[in-house]
């Protein structure tokens, strides 16, 4: 079984651990650094996906909140792009739900903290109308590309700042914290599969 794990930035790599075999698997395990939003995040995602053809792709970072308290660990499955939002009177897709793939491969289904990620191209600072539990600006684009290739695809997001509470300076004060616990969860989880 090949993962892929995808991270924006440098500061939220996190190596992660999986059991050696998945039923008579091996597991090998690939990192993508995208880059910041989801221009660049679609481009190297598409790049590395048609090179590698991975089994599943997980992506793993950080998260700014409304709602959510710093230090809460979400996995999303429900992506919304709130930049294209905007033109949802046009018809334009916004939304994009990965769980039928991940039920059909079987992946990921035991994985709780159940959130929605709201991705955009810009890093908020202030309180707005915004749907979903956490905010980003790459995993709509990945869940996308995903969709498109017919990969499974999640988000597991840890929360390092409350959106309109300093965000910028929370989020790089919270990046150790950030790659601690995101690497504990992963090591607690038990897997891809169970």
């Amino acid at each position: 079984m090949r993962i892929l794990v995808t991270y924006a930035v440098q500061g939220e790599f996190t190596e992660l651990k999986f059991p050696g075999l998945i039923g008579e698997e091996e597991v090998h395990v690939g990192y993508l650094r995208t880059g910041v939003g989801k221009v660049k995040s679609t481009y190297y995602l598409t790049e590395v996906i048609n090179q590698g053809q991975p089994d599943l792709v997980i992506n793993v970072g950080t998260a700014g909140s409304i709602d959510r308290q710093v230090g809460d660990i979400l996995v999303c499955r429900h992506f919304i792009d709130r930049d294209m939002e905007k033109l949802a009177n046009l018809g334009v897709e916004y939304e994009i739900d990965s769980s039928a793939l991940l039920a059909e491969k079987g992946y990921c289904m035991h994985w709780t903290g159940e959130g929605v990620c709201n991705t955009g191209d810009t890093f908020l600072t202030e309180l707005s109308d915004v749907k979903g539990d956490v905010v980003d600006m790459e995993a709509f684009a990945q869940a996308f590309v995903c969709r498109a290739k017919k990969v499974p695809f999640i988000a597991v997001k840890y929360v390092t700042d409350i959106i309109g509470q300093n965000s910028v300076k929370h989020w790089e004060d919270k990046l150790a914290d950030a790659r601690k616990e995101l690497g504990e969860f992963f090591e607690k989880i038990g897997g891809v599969v169970k």
